[in-house]
């Protein structure tokens, strides 16, 4: 199209601006603790349940998740916390004290013990003694323990994923970020509190 046709176009008048609708608060979502709440301030009005809100919510998300049938891992033949130390020590590499990953995994030293003991026993991990401390163990991922985890990882990811698929990215981010946020507030208080 030529300058000329161009300008010879006519200019199309404006539309009239719509007048904005009113933005409607959603819904809040109806679950268990929603009623549990309401129950709460039935009986007890002059208690402030907000933090119940937080916590009963994220302690019944956890219970939920503990309880799933965690198909990838039934499938392999792992629990949850076996799982997760495969999973540290895939992240950390190979010579991972057990004290190390009682940190990571959040669990307890005889916890961890036993998780090595059923690893090893199932040719997945191995564990050597320290050359200059023969108390001090070094615990890494065995070639079966590695084939096992490169294949598996994706598959947990993808299931994982599968269960939060009724969120927007953007809510998962969101709920991430609030997560991340408690997280790190409960193990500063906490920690104040029980350390």
């Amino acid at each position: 199209m030529g300058e000329d046709e161009a300008e010879a176009r006519p200019v199309q008048p404006a539309r009239p601006v719509q007048p904005a609708r009113p933005v409607q608060a959603a819904r809040p979502v109806q679950d268990v603790m929603a009623e549990v709440l309401r129950q709460w301030r039935e009986l007890r009005p002059d208690l402030d349940t907000t933090p119940m809100a937080v916590i009963g919510r994220v302690n019944r998300c956890a219970a939920l998740l503990q309880h799933a049938a965690d198909a990838p891992l039934s499938r392999a033949g792992l629990a949850r916390p076996e799982y997760d130390t495969l999973t540290a020590l895939y992240r950390l590499g190979p010579g991972v004290t057990p004290t190390r990953l009682a940190r990571e995994t959040f669990a307890s030293g005889a916890a961890v013990t036993k998780r090595l003991r059923a690893l090893t026993d199932r040719g997945l991990v191995e564990r050597r003694a320290d050359e200059r401390d023969r108390r001090v163990q070094h615990v890494s991922l065995t070639e079966d323990g590695h084939a096992l985890m490169d294949g598996l990882l994706a598959e947990q990811v993808a299931y994982e994923r599968a269960l939060l698929d009724g969120l927007s990215a953007d809510r998962n981010a969101e709920l991430a970020s609030a997560l991340a946020e408690l997280l790190a507030l409960l193990e500063g208080s906490l920690a104040r509190h029980i350390g």
